[in-house]
This record gives C-alpha cells, structure tokens and sequence, in this order.
C-alpha cells in the first residue's frame, strides 16, 4: 500500500504560519523516502514564543528558507494524487489548506486519513492517543515535534496499524481501520 505521511510545524497559533513541513514516502508497505524543509513563514519573524518552545525552531532559523509559495513546486509532487495520512489531520489539513488559500494556491487533489483517529479503533483503552505516547509503546524512536521525524514516526505506526488489522488497499480503511478516507 501506498502513501506519504505529512506532518507541519507552525510559527504562530495561525494555520497559514507554517515554519516545517515533513513528508514519509511509502511504496510498497516500504518507507522509501524522509523529507523535511524548512519555511519563511507569512508573518515572519514573528513566532510565538508557545511555538518555539513545543518544536525549538526560531526566525533565525527559516530567515533564508523560502516561503511556501516558493516551496510548493517543490512539495506538490509529494501530494499531488496521493494517500496523506497525519497525525491529528484536522490540524495538518487545515494547516495546509489555510496556507494555499493565504497563498492563492489551488488545493491538490488528494486524500487523508487520521492515524490519531485509527488507533483510537485499533489500540482501545489507553489514556493518551498523541504520537509520542503510541511511539512509545510500539517502541518507534523519533525525535517529537520536528517534522521529518513526527511524519516518518506517524508512517511507521501507521504500518503497524495496517499489519495489525490486515489493511491492505484504501477501500478497507472504513471497515479494518475505522476511519474514513476524505477528500483534501
């Protein structure tokens, strides 16, 4: 089965403030690729200070990376057409959403699934759902809020989610991972 798990960081609590994107690449059941860029957000150089401390990215940091605009042609092949599957996908689709509108940049046909939401059906009865805690338990190492890492760890526990419930085409999300797949 194929897809690219996605994950963003922003600079402020604003969804057009992207500051790090980070894309996972499967292929075949197979992490093939981990990507990350960092972004000039819209309001730079505001951050806020809330932001910062959660994932330690400053202004000084994207002062000469590109803006999103300047990044899309980029990032548009990784999700042009494909499968995203996020972490908590309401916050990284509207993050994506919000920054093409802010940008004036037509949406990518593309679908999404939630792996917050799946593991909810498939792992009952723990206390916590984020990533940090499911990576812990599936012993998946990664670095928490940067967004190569957070994008490869959702990929990984995705797959074990996939092996777990023998999903194998997006037709059977509904009915072996309880969660829809919808339309970016």
């Amino acid at each position: 089965m194929d897809f690219v798990a996605l994950d963003f960081e922003t600079a402020t609590p604003q969804r057009d403030s992207p500051c790090e994107i980070g894309v996972t690449v499967v292929r075949k059941r197979q992490i093939v690729e981990t990507r990350s860029w960092l972004i000039k957000p819209l309001y730079y150089p505001h951050f806020n200070a809330f932001n910062v401390a959660v994932h330690g990215i400053r202004p000084f940091d994207v002062k000469d990376q590109p803006d999103f605009r300047e990044l899309w042609p980029v990032l548009q092949p990784y999700l042009e057409g494909q499968l995203l599957i996020a972490h908590n996908a309401s916050f990284d689709m509207s993050v994506l959403r919000k920054t093409l509108a802010t940008y004036n940049i037509p949406l990518p046909e593309a679908r999404y699934s939630c792996s917050l939401k799946f593991s909810k059906n498939i792992w009952k009865g723990m206390h916590k759902y984020d990533l940090k805690t499911l990576c812990n338990m599936h012993r998946i190492d990664f670095l928490h809020h940067r967004a190569a890492s957070d994008a490869d760890a959702c990929a990984r526990l995705s797959l074990k989610a996939m092996d777990l419930t023998g999903t194998a085409s997006e037709e059977e999300f509904d009915a072996k991972l309880g969660s829809k797949i919808s339309r970016v």
